[in-house]
């Protein structure tokens, strides 16, 4: 027992031995969670509470088995049984392999991954994006809509699309025994709703449930654990109001504010003390995060000393900021800095080009992590192979990328025969195409041929319209083939469109910067820019903040500190969110933290003049503040929301009306304007 509270603080033992009904762990940045929860495991365990009675979940199987480990480690020899910790869909899955048999379905069920999904969904032939029509179909398991029910509250002629492949996609599945990742959380809900007696079972077989990083739980995760529950209210959960990034992807914040109101006699403990960051950085975090409303409230208190004032680098644009870090970490690297101690974070990846190319000139070595380098990104691949096209018409592998990118209604078969088609007349596919006419008209549809016929047109065009002008590239290409809005369609639109205009920028830069030079060139300047030779070697990390979450550094450097970067504004953005990503960033920083912003930065295809983030003045780092009002809104673009007399809609715009927020709501299919304080967030 001794070892168990070896090293543990106040607040930390008083978690770990609060063992009956329904407990909050607010768990600031740093300040010990994993040790927490795991200690709580072996407390229970070393007061006599069978192994079999506890169940822990988590978001992902590293940290499930980090604190098993952990866990166990703590009270040695002392248990046989490992009590059961896992993430929710581990536990969905085991759940399922008991009781499929109450949904009419064999045990002997296969899981299928999002590519299998994506296949399925294809072979129904339809003419809608496959990532819209997956993306809506994961909102609907995760809401718990049934494919009916889908198809009565759809108006729109997309959405009895989406509803109509719902209904088939299902009936697929359970035709051919298969289970998706959602399935893993919402046929578990639907067995214990439909059956009374084995949901009071199994919350009585789980006596005593653990909960990790809860702020970022959904609605159907936090109906499941009410599932779970029902004998009980032995719950404890632990997270962070203040590190809920996850609102985009269905994290739902009211999660963990209205926790007292969801489980009966609730008791908080904070967790304020924090182990990583100096004072300083401490102080501009909890600065910043002070300006929401939507919080419990809490304030971290550091045991490292002041340290080091935090640094802003101001620059002219971003290739100079590029240059300024990568002097700066290659100062740190030639002293004795060890690379993987060194960070680089960005709120959106657009970001990330000019860095890249910083740090390639500067010879560091670096890796992207949970991400993808900016060439390498699959909406600057198509752009690219574009370009390459209209270069060299010839050029085969860049033109089956882009040969039905945007969608332009050509098969996989009809794609098939050309391709043999040009091979067997020992040409390249285009020039097949362009010249092959009589031949083609024979091989395709009508349709297909004058779609192609099209293409090679708009592609001649523009490649003869360079010897005119390389500037004027970029708006022929777009009104030709409409990049862009293709991506637009698309559920993670705001990223790829960002990152197709950062692109669009660099190429008008480009050309600016060398009249004299053409599209071959910029071609050229482009691969050498992204290729990188010391891959071999210790590298620095360069990430999102999304990705940082849960990790640390000893120098850190977050770029991007504009109005309009960092926080993003607009529709389909809530301020309190950016607010905690920015509290997330600073967090991530232990000894050292470099902030950068600049001046000007390419902005949707041209440069910009750019003011400083309010975030800056918000958290102390610069002097004086921002008079900019506070967005307080819970709504954004893309929110379910019920009305007493339209019922549920969802937002597809929000805007200010004096000091009222006033939405636009699509109510199956009918558009209306109504004031914020008139509708409740589902």
């Amino acid at each position: 027992m001794e070892k168990i509270f070896d090293s543990l603080n106040v607040s930390q033992e008083k978690a770990v031995k609060q063992i009956d009904g329904s407990l909050l762990i607010l768990a600031g940045a740093g300040s010990g969670k994993t040790k927490t929860i795991t200690s709580r495991v072996a407390y229970l365990i070393a007061n006599g509470i069978p192994p079999s009675s506890i169940l822990t979940l988590t978001f992902t199987n590293k940290a499930a088995s980090e604190m098993r480990h952990r866990a166990l480690s703590l009270i040695e020899n002392e248990v046989n049984f490992t009590p059961l910790l896992c993430t929710f869909h581990k536990f969905g899955l085991l759940f399922l392999k008991f009781h499929m048999e109450k949904l009419g379905r064999s045990n002997a069920f296969v899981i299928i991954d999002t590519d299998d999904k994506k296949r399925i969904i294809k072979s129904f032939d339809i003419d809608l994006p496959i990532a819209l029509v997956t993306s809506e179909i994961s909102r609907f398991k995760n809401n718990l809509i049934s494919p009916e029910e889908a198809l009565n509250g759809a108006q729109l002629l997309n959405y009895k699309k989406i509803a109509n492949i719902y209904k088939k996609y299902e009936a697929y599945i359970a035709q051919n025994n298969l289970v998706d990742f959602d399935d893993l959380l919402a046929l578990p809900y639907k067995i214990l709703d439909e059956n009374p007696d084995l949901c009071q079972q199994t919350s009585e077989k789980y006596q005593y449930i653990m909960v990790d990083e809860y702020q970022d739980t959904n609605d159907l995760q936090l109906k499941l654990l009410q599932k779970l529950t029902t004998a009980h209210q032995n719950i404890c959960v632990v997270g962070d109001d203040d590190q809920s990034i996850y609102g985009w992807r269905g994290a739902n914040i009211k999660n963990i504010l209205e926790f007292h109101k969801q489980f009966d006699n609730t008791s908080v403990i904070k967790l304020e003390t924090n182990y990583r960051s100096t004072n300083n950085i401490l102080n501009a975090a909890n600065e910043l995060i002070e300006h929401n409303r939507n919080r419990h409230g809490k304030k971290l208190v550091g045991v490292k000393g002041d340290g080091k004032e935090i640094n802003l680098i101001t620059s002219e644009n971003e290739n100079i900021e590029a240059h300024t870090i990568a002097k700066r970490i290659s100062k740190l690297i030639e002293g004795g800095v060890s690379p993987k101690d060194i960070a680089i974070l960005y709120r959106i990846n657009a970001l990330s080009r000019s860095i890249e190319e910083g740090l390639n000139k500067a010879g560091i070595s670096y890796k992207m992590v949970g991400g993808v380098k900016f060439y390498e990104r699959a909406e600057i691949k198509d752009v690219i192979s574009y370009l390459r096209l209209i270069a060299n018409p010839h050029d085969d592998f860049s033109l089956k990328r882009i040969i039905n990118k945007p969608k332009r209604g050509l098969g996989k078969a009809t794609i098939d025969k050309i391709l043999h088609a040009a091979d067997e007349n020992r040409t390249s596919i285009f020039h097949f195409i362009a010249q092959e006419k009589e031949v083609l008209a024979d091989l395709i549809t009508k349709k297909a041929y004058e779609t192609l016929d099209t293409f090679v047109e708009n592609i001649l065009k523009i490649k003869s319209a360079l010897e005119e002008s390389t500037y004027g590239l970029i708006d022929d290409l777009e009104d030709a083939f409409g990049i862009k809005a293709y991506y637009e369609t698309l559920p993670t639109s705001l990223e790829r469109v960002l990152n197709i205009e950062e692109f669009y920028g660099l190429f008008r830069d480009f050309v600016i910067q060398n009249p004299e030079a053409n599209l071959d060139d910029f071609l050229n300047d482009i691969s050498l820019q992204s290729d990188q030779d010391q891959i071999d070697e210790e590298s620095i990390s360069v990430m999102s903040i999304h990705a940082a979450k849960g990790l640390e550094f000893d120098h850190l450097f977050v770029i991007g500190w504009e109005e309009g970067f960092f926080p993003l504004l607009g529709d389909g953005t809530d301020l309190e969110e950016e607010r905690r990503l920015g509290y997330v960033a600073l967090t991530r920083a232990k000894k050292e933290l470099t902030l950068s912003t600049s001046s000007s930065r390419f902005y949707k295809g041209k440069r910009a003049g750019l003011m400083k983030s309010r975030f800056l003045a918000e958290s102390g780092v610069v002097k004086g503040s921002l008079k900019i009002e506070k967005n307080n809104t819970p709504f954004k673009k893309g929110t379910l929301v019920k009305h007493k007399i339209f019922g549920v809609g969802r937002v597809t715009a929000v805007s200010k009306v004096k000091r009222e927020t006033k939405l636009k709501i699509n109510f199956a299919g009918t558009s209306k304007d109504i004031l914020a304080s008139f509708v409740e967030k589902i």
